[in-house]
């Protein structure tokens, strides 16, 4: 009978309990219904009067670089790209948070648009952002494009 105890503890244990496991979960799950009220209740429930001109007014300069070397700030088009200079200090005079947005065709090359984002940090404007349009897939450049 020796033999057959030590065969027993030797055998594989066939079965799982999941008993202890469904209880944790359970607490746990009981836990967070309770929490998750308190979590989602963080700020103060306010009555906010309301207004006509709610909400800050954004000022953008809007600097458009055409590839054949034309340039247009706020659909005005000018001279060159130093007439920018003077034009860029007046409006940030007007509007200490200006904004510059830089909208440059493809084939505009890199150098003239760095020295337009020199002019603008000449005029101390110091916000730029480019401006770019949706593509519908597959409209893009392709990879053989990207690799030049």
């Amino acid at each position: 009978m020796a033999a057959e105890a030590s065969d027993d503890l030797d055998a594989p244990i066939v079965g799982i309990n999941v008993t202890p496991l469904v209880d944790v979960v359970l607490v746990l799950l009981v836990v967070l219904m309770v929490t998750a009220p308190l979590l989602a209740a963080k700020a103060l429930p306010l009555d906010l009067p309301t207004a006509a001109t709610a909400g800050e007014q954004q000022t953008v300069l809007a600097i458009d670089l055409a590839a054949d070397g034309r340039i247009a700030v706020d659909d005005r088009v000018l001279e060159g790209d130093a007439a920018l200079l003077p034009l860029a200090e007046e409006a940030r005079g007007k509007t200490p948070g200006l904004r510059a947005v830089i909208r440059a065709d493809g084939a505009v090359p890199h150098r003239r648009v760095v020295r337009v984002m020199d002019l603008l940090r000449k005029a101390s404007i110091a916000k730029i952002a480019f401006g770019t349009s949706d593509e519908e897939p597959g409209e893009g450049p392709g990879e053989e494009e990207i690799g030049r």
